[in-house]
């Protein structure tokens, strides 16, 4: 509740009126006004951007107007004015708004009806436990503590509850009037202050007491004299009382403090005459090194064309051995007669590892022969996971022998484990080496230990002392080293500890911890999150661990758990309040136990499981159903989930799950579940990559099962420059020439935007908007010209410093200088000459508010461009081979080195998205009748996910992996005649939600999808497969927001089909040729809002489904200069999906449809992963390779190969 009025009188009066809205967002706040639709409608709500304010908002004319109500030094509200008019102040709100009901005294309107708060029910926030316990569980002695305390860890307890203070309140109200006259009297002494104070220091007393015993033992063995005196104080605070009480206090301090001021000499001085009479000893363990690495050896087959296999015969088995102590690679082949031929190549000659997109276990070595000349070899591994051991046992012999003091890349390790109030077995071995089911480490790497271990915990009965120390003892055992405790934060019985090397704890920095409750009405600490936030050398990381309300039914208290836990978690940068934690963190991971459930038959989801077929099952799993529709976890990424739901098993095994519980109000059902996940959130243009991904098999104390993951991620140094400050003719500088952004809202005030970055001194505002349109009632689009926007500029200008450094924007209205969405952008494709354009998606409160784009540049003088290679960017991703074996995928593939010059060149495509609402479909024909948009807000369809039409353009790591089956992939359609669509993995808006990209390099989210390819390019694309270069982007002034003309319903589910068939709006209907999205807005809007029912949610959108509208319409953003070349050039035929002329037409156009058609959709995720990915080349598949790809039943092979039989003629024919 928001501040206090001086006298001791309550701002809100007697009791809360119910036009006062607590806590309610801003878009909240507006929702609820335009429901109410009549001009003077108005509510109060705390303000975002000013503790102990409020906001008035009113209604006028369809727009929110907002009203800031300050408080001044004297506790007296009143209502923000103009410059030199003098503010009418009000002791209370209601005398305030009771004034403002009056006409003409100065506001938009009168105020006329009160938009009321909607009071929740308590009864239905009986969460308790998992259905464990009837009641909930009494918190520990400490409710929340943290280790080692942190300056700014915030404390859950009011201040009104330390002693002191109301010791010294009933003095001051009491006693102080009786030492007075005693004093007036002539007396020389207090007696009522001594009094209070002995009471007051009570518990120090006892404190000091503690310390000077447990300080007597090294006082005897270093400092005789000190412990004589420690003896002799603590024998005489047994009998002293009384007025002494408070002078022996003051001697017992004043002795502590010499006794650890002198004791740490003369405990040196001690052990130094020791150590000249007593031979060496050996180092503490804590100093020794990790266990050495031995040598690891990889059996492979050097991977050879075609043609080349005349010259050499068969493909040559090989031996690769790694030394990662000695710094050594030694490739090593068998010739005739059993000899071996082998070459060692040292850790410096090894140039580059480039890992193959399309052909998951190959990758091809670059080692230097001689000065400036190279040699690649490809090899093929046993498996993808023998080759990611390989690269990562390169990775750690290239950082080991670095002559760099900062290390580039560090491994994480994260687990999270519901332990059901029962202390964990004497081993948990299995955890911390990610041993069990789903993606595990290779055997070779698992011992291998990492930089960070960060281990969540919920239902921890065992006290923090000793849960932190059994996870040391646990790492010591398993590495050998003494792993050192960073933080650790404690909610209840909800538990977070990080621990590091030792070798880094230097490299650790301004940690911080918090906790917030989400239990009964947000007061009792049986859910919430605790989290730790920590700069590691220039990276900041935070971590969060949560335990959120159980109950299948109960999904929108879980969404709200999260949305508080974001707003109210105090972690990281305090000048980075006006953004939530997921953009304050370079890298951000959320853990714990989110408790959503499965949407499915408890008998269907056991025979799923049974069969060990998860997708199904993973397309009904709440939480991937709840980030669809962009309501929790926005932009957030999570590793495909292979292994089984970890909930809920019986006790003591991990065969059997216990789906029904007899309570007292009849049998409840917790059905099988992946309640406990880890996801994680990164900046873009930074490097992270999950390598695992599982939960253990055989930890059987609870119901829930441990799971863990573990990721490589890029860091940057606390940069030093060589070169010293810059000069003015040497200062890099950052440059706008111009930002546009949409908002969602009905306001209509002035905007200014904020610059945030660690690069600069301080934040940087611009002025306000120069320029403001809007045709649609719930949107606004504003735009800044480059003599609005001010230059940034950096602390040091070395480009090697910038290009790691992302600068934070948030827009702000100028009414209430509070947030109406935030963003981050990365200044390493920015920097150049010539301007970038940039664009992506704006956020606030953890909700899509709008999007940004804009141009800009990062001017960096000549003399500062040196810069070096990382060692995450040492390993490359190929473009796709040409003269690969027949019947895999031939994508191309922008990664790596390649890929990152593409963005200076070029446009980046996945930068730019303007994004449509895609409608939800239950029926397979796509029946307009059942296709809604009312997700939370009836505007809320601009940036819910879009049509990918062009997605064969994007590079495969921005999209999902062919092993990836998105939970909300449902099959498209059937295209229209000679149209080819690629296989459904190839999704739309979030995609990533599914798989993460496993480049080099973290570029923006994978799901902003490319834009649609203009017009043009669509009426070339019958004629051939590469049309030629065109502007892809219109210029920013060109955009205009069309006219809010009236329009008939768009039949959302129709046209729009790939390939460009019928199905378009007809002419006339959306003739403008830019931006049509608001357009799409309005009509969506006026379809459904106002007046109509709440729909019942249905299923969730269609991926890579198109919306009912011509192609034409959804052209975005040309640019001020032509690309240099066409997207499609870099594409494959089979990529242009527009093509008539494809020689594919099989009777399906997926292998998807084709399986799903005899029933064996099963094993598409199999031949997906082996490359079989397109049906072209699927005619040359051998029963080998279908049993490769998981085909083991002979019935099943025989129907497959039979079935492609067949259609040969057909394509024969073609």
């Amino acid at each position: 509740m928001a501040g206090g009025v001086g006298g001791g009188v309550s701002p809100l009066g007697p009791a809360p009126p119910m036009w006062y809205h607590r806590d309610l967002s801003r878009a909240a706040a507006e929702e609820l006004l335009a429901r109410a639709g009549r001009d003077g409608s108005f509510l109060v709500r705390d303000s975002e951007s000013v503790n102990g304010a409020y906001a008035l908002c009113v209604l006028f004319q369809k727009h929110v107007h907002t009203y800031r109500i300050l408080p001044d030094e004297e506790g007296f509200l009143a209502v923000q004015t103009s410059q030199g008019v003098q503010p009418k102040r009000f002791k209370t709100l209601p005398e305030l708004v009771s004034l403002y009901l009056q006409p003409s005294q100065g506001l938009v309107t009168t105020l006329l009806y009160a938009v009321d708060r909607e009071e929740t029910a308590v009864s239905d926030d009986r969460d308790y436990s998992d259905g464990e316990d009837e009641k909930p569980p009494l918190p520990p002695r400490s409710a929340s503590t943290s280790t080692p305390p942190g300056p700014d860890t915030p404390t859950d307890s009011a201040p009104a509850a330390n002693g002191l203070s109301t010791i010294s309140h009933e003095y001051l109200k009491g006693s102080y009037a009786l030492d007075l006259e005693a004093v007036k009297q002539g007396a020389c002494s207090l007696p009522h202050l001594n009094k209070t104070l002995v009471a007051s220091c009570k518990r120090l007393n006892g404190e000091v007491d503690k310390v000077l015993s447990g300080l007597e033992i090294l006082s005897k063995v270093f400092d005789q004299q000190s412990a004589f005196m420690v003896s002799k104080m603590i024998q005489q605070s047994v009998n002293q009382g009384g007025d002494q009480e408070l002078e022996n206090l003051v001697t017992k301090l004043a002795i502590l403090k010499d006794l650890l001021s002198s004791i740490e000499k003369k405990a040196l001085k001690a052990l130094q005459d020791m150590s000249l009479s007593s031979p060496c000893s050996p180092p503490p363990l804590s100093m020794r090194h990790s266990k050495a690495i031995p040598v690891q050896a990889f059996e492979v087959k050097l991977d050879v064309y075609l043609a080349e296999l005349t010259k050499i015969g068969k493909s040559q088995k090989y031996t690769l051995s790694v030394d990662v102590e000695g710094g050594r690679l030694v490739v090593m082949k068998k010739v005739k007669d059993s000899q071996e031929d082998w070459t060692t190549f040292t850790h410096d000659k090894i140039r580059q590892l480039i890992k193959s997109q399309r052909v998951q276990n190959k990758l091809g070595i670059v080692f230097e022969k001689e000065k400036d000349k190279s040699q690649r070899k490809d090899f093929i591994f046993a498996s993808a996971k023998k080759r990611e051991a390989f690269c990562q046992l390169l990775q750690l012999m290239k950082n080991k022998h670095s002559n760099q003091d900062e290390p580039d890349m560090i491994s994480i390790f994260i687990g999270t484990w519901n332990m059901g109030s029962v202390p964990s077995p004497k081993s948990v071995a299995s955890w911390v080496l990610c041993r069990g089911l789903g993606k595990t480490l290779d055997e070779m790497t698992v011992t291998i230990p990492h930089d960070l271990y960060v281990f969540g915990s919920q239902e921890n009965s065992v006290c923090d002392r000793e849960w932190v120390e059994s996870l040391r003892a646990m790492l010591k055992e398993q590495t050998e080293l003494d792993y050192k405790p960073i933080a650790a934060q404690t909610l209840w019985s909800i538990k977070i500890a990080v621990l590091v090397k030792p070798e880094h704890e230097n490299r650790i920095s301004h940690v911080g911890m918090s906790s917030v409750k989400t239990g009964i009405a947000n007061t009792l600490g049986n859910k919430g999150a605790v989290g730790v936030s920590f700069m590691f050398n220039g990276t900041s990381f935070g971590f969060v661990n949560c335990h959120l309300t159980s109950g299948n039914e109960k999904i929108a208290r879980r969404n709200q758990n999260y949305l508080d836990i974001l707003r109210l978690l105090s972690l990281g940068d305090k000048q980075l309040s006006s953004f939530d934690i997921s953009l304050r963190f370079t890298h951000l991971f959320w853990l714990g136990d989110l408790n959503y459930r499965l949407d499915m038959d408890i008998q269907e989801i056991l025979n799923y499981i049974n069969r060990k077929e998860f997708d199904p099952l993973l397309k009904v799993d709440q939480l991937n159903l709840e980030r669809e529709k962009n309501k929790v976890f926005l932009r957030f990424a999570e590793e495909e989930i292979s292994f089984p739901p970890t909930y809920r098993y019986e006790r003591g095994s991990r065969d059997t799950y216990v789906w029904q519980k007899q309570k007292a109000t009849g049998m409840r059902t917790n059905v099988p579940s992946w309640c406990d996940r880890i996801l994680w959130k990164s900046y873009p243009e930074t490097h992270i990559v999950c390598n695992s991904y599982g939960c253990t098999d055989d930890i059987v104390t609870s119901d829930h099962s441990p799971v863990f993951a573990t990721f490589e991620v890029g860091v940057t140094s606390q940069f030093v420059s060589k070169k010293g400050l810059p000069k003015s003719s040497e200062q890099a500088y950052i440059e706008f020439e111009s930002i546009e952004a949409i908002v969602k809202t009905a306001s209509r005030t002035k905007f200014f935007i904020e610059f945030y970055s660690t690069c600069l001194e301080e934040f940087k505002k611009s002025y306000e908007n120069d320029s403001q349109s809007s045709d649609n009632i719930n949107f606004l689009r504003v735009g800044w010209s480059n003599k609005q926007l001010t230059t940034l500029k950096p602390l040091l200008s070395e480009i090697e410093y910038l290009q790691d450094q992302h600068l934070l924007l948030t827009v702000k209205s100028l009414d209430g200088y509070e947030s109406y969405g935030e963003c981050v952008l990365a200044l390493k494709s920015m920097i150049g000459s010539t301007a970038q354009q940039f664009h992506t998606y704006l956020s606030h409160r953890g909700e899509e508010t709008g999007n940004i784009r804009g141009s800009m540049r990062v001017r960096v003088p000549s003399e500062r461009m040196g810069t070096r290679e990382r060692l995450y960017e040492w390993i490359s991703v190929d473009k796709d081979e040409t003269g690969g074996p027949k019947g895999k995928s031939t994508l191309v593939s922008r990664v790596g080195h390649e890929y990152v010059k593409s963005v200076h060149s070029t446009l980046n495509p996945t930068y730019w998205s303007f994004k449509f609402w895609e409608p939800k479909q239950d029926a397979p024909d796509g029946d307009p009748s059942i296709s809604k948009n009312s997700y939370n807000n009836p505007a809320y369809y601009i940036l819910e996910g879009v049509p990918n039409q062009s997605a064969a353009a994007l590079s495969p790591e921005l999209l999902p992996s062919p092993t990836s089956t998105n939970p909300q992939v449902a099959k498209a359609p059937a295209p229209s005649a000679g149209a080819r669509t690629k296989p459904s993995y190839v999704g739309s808006g979030h995609s990533h939600s599914r798989r993460p990209m496993t480049g080099t390099l973290n570029r923006p989210p994978p799901d902003f999808p490319p834009p649609p390819l203009p017009k043009g390019a669509l009426e070339m694309v019958a004629e051939t497969p590469f049309p030629k270069s065109r502007p892809l982007y219109p210029d920013l002034a060109e955009v205009r927001i069309p006219a809010a003309s009236p329009a008939p319903p768009l039949a959302l589910g129709e046209g729009f089909r790939r390939g460009g068939g019928g199905g378009g709006v007809g002419p006339g209907a959306l003739d403008d040729q830019s931006c049509s999205v608001l357009q799409m807005a309005k009509t969506l809007s006026e379809s459904e809002f106002p007046g109509q029912p709440p729909r019942a949610p249905s299923a969730p959108p269609l991926r890579g489904q198109p919306m009912g509208i011509g192609l034409e319409a959804s052209r975005t953003f040309p640019p001020r200069n032509p690309i240099p070349e066409s997207i499609a050039e870099d594409m494959p035929e089979e990529a242009l999906w527009g093509s008539s002329s494809s020689s594919l037409s099989v009777g399906e156009s997926s292998v998807g449809e084709w399986l799903q058609r005899l029933g064996l959709e099963r094993y598409e995720q199999g031949l997906l992963h082996n490359g079989w990915d397109d049906l072209e080349f699927l005619s040359d598949i051998t029963e080998e390779d279908l049993e490769e790809a998981g085909v083991l039943d002979p019935a099943h092979k025989r129907i497959l190969l039979e079935s492609l039989r067949q259609q040969q003629p057909q394509q024969q024919q073609k």
